[in-house]
């Protein structure tokens, strides 16, 4: 299943089918991120979390990498496209070291 969602996320962003949330945004420019860096985040993928009750479409967390450095990036996926939530680094006093389950 995870491997379906992830087809469904790299699929929207290839097809240019997603949303910046204001404060995907904002995240964004604190961390010099670009859509192309998102890209690149996105195919060093992994599921992380999953929330199938988020409204107004369900989200995951993926973990993700850019110039070895760890991103959570949160997407939700609707019917035809995918919103791009939020991206941050994780602390390291909130994740576990492989920054993969909360502590």
């Amino acid at each position: 299943m995870g491997s379906m969602i992830l087809d469904n996320v790299k699929t929207f962003m290839r097809d240019n089918q997603f949303i910046l949330t204001d404060h995907a945004r904002v995240r964004m420019f604190e961390n010099n991120i670009s859509t192309d860096n998102i890209k690149t985040i996105i195919d060093s993928d992994e599921i992380i979390e999953n929330y199938p009750n988020d409204h107004p479409c369900p989200s995951v967390l993926i973990l993700g990498s850019l110039d070895t450095l760890p991103y959570h990036l949160v997407v939700a996926l609707c019917d035809d496209h995918m919103r791009i939530i939020t991206l941050y680094k994780p602390e390291k006093d909130q994740w576990n070291e492989d920054w993969k389950k909360r502590k």
